[in-house]
């Protein structure tokens, strides 16, 4: 198929100002676009900077055209993290299966990408901080819609108005509570919780990932290279959200060991790091399904709108390609018009990614035994094959080539 890019001189006349709460990859990648459709742009992080490390991500499909119209594909290709082999492993810690990652996750080789979120943080920031306005280390207190715009008051003490506002700041969003309510109304638990850090690699291991498995407990270490330090994963399923131990780190922290307490393999020294790490962070896997993504001239973009979970692995492409839906539906139309445009175009591979749970019919982190045999017996299947060839709904979206006729 061949797509077009979009126009690189678009500018709407006059520059209506918007702000954008939230300098991630949903955040950033909006402030991009509607720079480049004439929008003056300022965007408000509460973090004093831009985020840095974190757990590798997944560039795949229509995202990756989204990542190529912005110029910066050359550069995360540089940043790709060259994972080759996954071993899955038992309670004992023997080897189950050692599979092409691709075979398991659905991407393609030589094609999708894996990158640190850092690295595509990063690219994203230095694609626009030249031309938006960054106000970290700040938020939204108070928002007031009226017939003239939004009247916005930040925590930092600044009082503002601004034509549109956009929710960009993740899966348990303050914008999305001030225009639609609580998270509850939206929020769908998906019956496991989850703890990331990073720890030594003293382990000896290099562009891999070992997996251990008890039913409804899992514990991986990922090494994106020759690194010193690999990233730590634990995965465990909780009948309902543990809200309470979520709000206290040191409770967080007890959670998790007394759940791993009798594990095997290398998870006593994870829990022991995990103890004594600085970049821990804990929360729960879950979706966020909304009937709709805009209330007046506030819309909601990336997870704040339609968060995936990590099981999808489509949690950074949705926010990419939904960042570069709404920006182009507002190219040449008003907010009304725009977000209406936004949702219709983009719901259906929304709802196609969220859909998109688990390696066939069998989760990855089964919760019984006889679930957690067939997903080993699917495993060696999968060994004597060569590569995924990729999943349908990654793709489904071919990306407009937006115009602006104003």
């Amino acid at each position: 198929m061949t797509l077009t890019d979009p126009l690189t001189d678009i500018r709407t006349t006059p520059r209506h100002e918007v702000l954008i709460s939230g300098a991630g990859i949903a955040g950033s990648a909006l402030a991009f676009w509607l720079n480049r459709y004439g929008y003056a742009v300022t965007v408000v992080e509460k973090a004093g900077a831009l985020r840095s490390g974190g757990y590798p991500i997944d560039v795949r499909g229509t995202a990756l055209e989204v990542v190529r119209r912005m110029g910066i594909l050359p550069q995360l290709h540089d940043a790709h993290v060259d994972l080759r082999r996954l071993t899955f492993l038992d309670g004992d810690g023997s080897k189950v299966a050692s599979v092409n990652p691709h075979t398991v996750v659905g991407s393609v080789a030589g094609r999708d990408l894996e990158v640190r979120r850092g690295d595509l943080t990063d690219a994203l920031y230095t694609a626009v901080r030249d031309d938006v306005e960054f106000m970290f280390n700040d938020s939204i207190a108070t928002l007031d819609q009226s017939g003239h715009g939004v009247d916005v008051t930040f925590r930092g003490g600044g009082r503002r108005t601004f034509d549109m506002v956009f929710g960009a700041d993740g899966l348990h969003s303050r914008t999305r509570e001030f225009l639609f309510g609580p998270e509850e109304q939206f929020h769908r638990y998906l019956g496991y919780c989850f703890a990331v850090f990073t720890m030594r690699n003293t382990f000896g291991l290099s562009h891999e990932t070992m997996m251990w498995n008890t039913p409804g407990r899992a514990a991986a270490l990922y090494a994106v290279g020759d690194d010193d330090e690999v990233h730590a994963f634990l995965n465990f399923a909780h009948p309902e959200p543990p809200l309470d131990a979520l709000r206290d780190p040191e409770a967080q922290r007890d959670l998790v060991a007394t759940l791993f307490a009798d594990a095997g393999w290398e998870v006593p020294g994870m829990i022991a790091a995990m103890r004594e790490a600085d970049d821990l962070f804990i929360d729960v896997v879950s979706q966020i399904r909304m009937p709709r993504w805009s209330s007046g001239r506030v819309a909601m973009v990336g997870d704040a709108a339609y968060a995936p979970s990590f099981l999808t692995g489509q949690g950074t492409s949705l926010a990419l390609v939904g960042a570069y839906m709404l920006a182009g539906s507002l190219a040449d139309r008003d907010a009304t018009a725009g977000f209406a445009a936004y949702e219709h175009d983009t719901r259906e591979f929304v709802t196609l990614n969220q859909g998109r749970i688990g390696v066939g019919d069998a989760t990855l982190f089964p919760t019984t035994a006889r679930a957690l045999e067939r997903r080993n017996d699917m495993l060696r299947d999968l060994s004597t094959m060569p590569s995924g060839e990729g999943r349908p709904a990654h793709s489904a979206l071919t990306l407009p080539a937006f115009l602006a006729a104003r």
